[in-house]
């Protein structure tokens, strides 16, 4: 059983002029003790997704339509406290700056202690012991004595390890994680992941990764959804949508990574960019980029469809006339 459902998911930013569509009928799944990676160009809508999913959409955005369901409780339409109660118990939330996510005002032991004691029935001391091992078990050394102190005295390695530690105080079933390894170096990056992966497997959560990072997905990841403009246009396992990418889009993606076993003095590249919201192109909203367009992908909308062993929102894919399967020759 899926430990997280998204179905037909939409959310919608209302303005003077119009009503902007930011994520278009969004469905995936993941199940207990999977990664699942989320990956796109900047404003394709990963961080939105996250955003609804935790509840802390910022207004005037709304859900719009569809549902998301934990552990087959409905839980986009609850109210603000209810909510807040299922975001530290059931699902624990990394954010790319953790300054943003820790109080510059109090020590971090007091920070985990308040965390710990708002969702489990521990008492101060309790929470404390739990609190050091949270810092031990993420990779802080010297944990009895940097938990009273403040995150300032942290380098921004050991601050993502606190906010990590803070998302798992509550033991939640699922976390989401946004581009947590963003803003550090390669190394760290590393412990961060493996940190990651650690959690799924000795405590069985489910890991939702936003990241742009293919190479974070690729060490990290077991499926992938790549979307583009707000919708998902490729899902399906790491390995398959990595080597064999199944729309124009992601094996673009993937072109423009550096192989390190080819010497090449330019990058690939996608050209052009992605839509506004209020000028996303009627048909597949990938066609004015897409090197292998054809008619039927400029009047209309594709669907997810079976696409080998990957799931790809992409009209090479359909089962249609045979003027319109010529161009799956080329993909």
């Amino acid at each position: 059983m899926s430990l997280l459902e998204v179905r037909n998911l939409v959310v919608e930013f209302p303005t003077r002029r119009a009503t902007l569509r930011a994520l278009d009928d969004i469905s995936f799944e993941i199940a207990p003790g999977e990664i699942l990676g989320v990956v796109g160009e900047s404003g394709a809508g990963k961080s939105l997704t996250g955003a609804s999913i935790i509840g802390l959409l910022e207004p005037p955005g709304r859900v719009a339509g569809g549902e998301i369901l934990l552990e087959g409780q409905r839980i986009d339409n609850l109210r603000h406290e209810q909510m807040r109660h299922i975001r530290g118990r059931k699902i624990g939330a990394i954010f790319q700056d953790p300054l943003t996510s820790l109080n510059p005002l109090y020590s971090i032991g007091r920070q985990l202690v308040e965390t710990i004691q708002t969702h489990l029935p521990l008492n101060a001391q309790q929470a404390r012991e739990r609190a050091i091992q949270l810092l031990k078990d993420t990779g802080i050394p010297a944990a009895e004595q940097r938990i009273d102190h403040y995150p300032h005295q942290f380098s921004g390695g050991m601050r993502q390890r606190v906010v990590i530690a803070l998302a798992l105080a509550a033991e939640p079933k699922l976390i989401v994680a946004d581009e947590p390894t963003t803003a550090l170096d390669v190394s760290i990056q590393a412990q961060i992941i493996g940190l990651l992966k650690r959690v799924c497997r000795e405590h069985g959560a489910a890991v939702m990764l936003i990241t742009h990072d293919m190479g974070v997905i690729a060490e990290t990841c077991d499926r992938v959804a790549v979307m583009y403009a707000g919708r998902i246009a490729e899902i399906g396992p790491v390995h398959e949508v990595i080597n064999h990418p199944a729309h124009p889009y992601t094996a673009g993606l993937m072109a423009s990574i550096p192989d390190m076993e080819e010497e090449r003095e330019r990058l690939n590249q996608i050209d052009g960019a992605m839509p506004r919201l209020n000028a996303i192109p009627t048909g597949c909203a990938f066609n004015p980029r897409c090197p292998q367009v054809f008619d039927r992908c400029r009047v209309e909308r594709p669907e997810l469809m079976n696409a080998g062993a990957t799931r790809a929102a992409c009209w090479l894919h359909a089962a249609a006339p045979a003027a319109v399967a010529a161009p799956g020759a080329a993909a």
